[in-house]
């Protein structure tokens, strides 16, 4: 019996991106071309870089259905990564992406066997791991997508803003000092 399979997978990708989204609908739109720093990402770039990051998977285990990566041109796949960064679009069309590259995954993840996650895929040599399983791999789009929610939380305060996660774990500690100052 395993406990955390591709329904599970899917549902936890699904809440990452429904957080991610929330943040992005929360930006003003005059602010998606901010950058905390020279040479990192705008709001917009960084949201588009989520939007397209579990593409490298789908394209490894959907698409081409690899069981290594010896030959695959890492470089050139994320070379049209970063070339749809560039693309500029309205925070409409970031929050369409979100929505739809996000949902795609998720269905993607849903319709997995374990048999299927199991499986390995052999790295280039002299990478450390030298493998690692599909189930691994098809785990780092969410981690991936929550590093750069950090990134996007800390430039909402940087606007001013305070982040939902944080708003909503504020309402959860007043309503619990609330309960408890009922009780005593």
């Amino acid at each position: 019996m395993t406990y955390y399979g591709p329904k599970e997978m899917a549902a936890s990708f699904r809440t990452v991106r429904a957080n991610t989204i929330k943040i992005a609908e929360e930006i003003p739109e005059e602010s998606y071309s901010f950058r905390a720093a020279p040479g990192c990402r705008s709001v917009a770039e960084t949201l588009i870089h989520i939007a397209v990051g579990p593409r490298f998977q789908e394209q490894v285990h959907f698409v081409d259905h690899r069981d290594t990566l010896v030959g695959f041109d890492f470089f050139a796949f994320m070379g049209k990564q970063v070339a749809e960064e560039q693309v500029t679009r309205s925070k409409a069309e970031v929050l369409g992406m979100l929505h739809t590259e996000g949902e795609k995954f998720a269905k993607n993840l849903e319709g997995l066997s374990d048999s299927f996650l199991a499986e390995s895929v052999q790295f280039a040599p002299g990478m450390v791991p030298p493998s690692k399983s599909r189930f691994e791999m098809l785990l780092s789009p969410k981690e991936h997508e929550m590093h750069h929610r950090g990134q996007l939380m800390l430039v909402q305060r940087m606007l001013g803003m305070v982040p939902p996660l944080t708003r909503q774990m504020q309402e959860r500690v007043a309503a619990m000092k609330a309960a408890a100052a009922k009780t005593a």
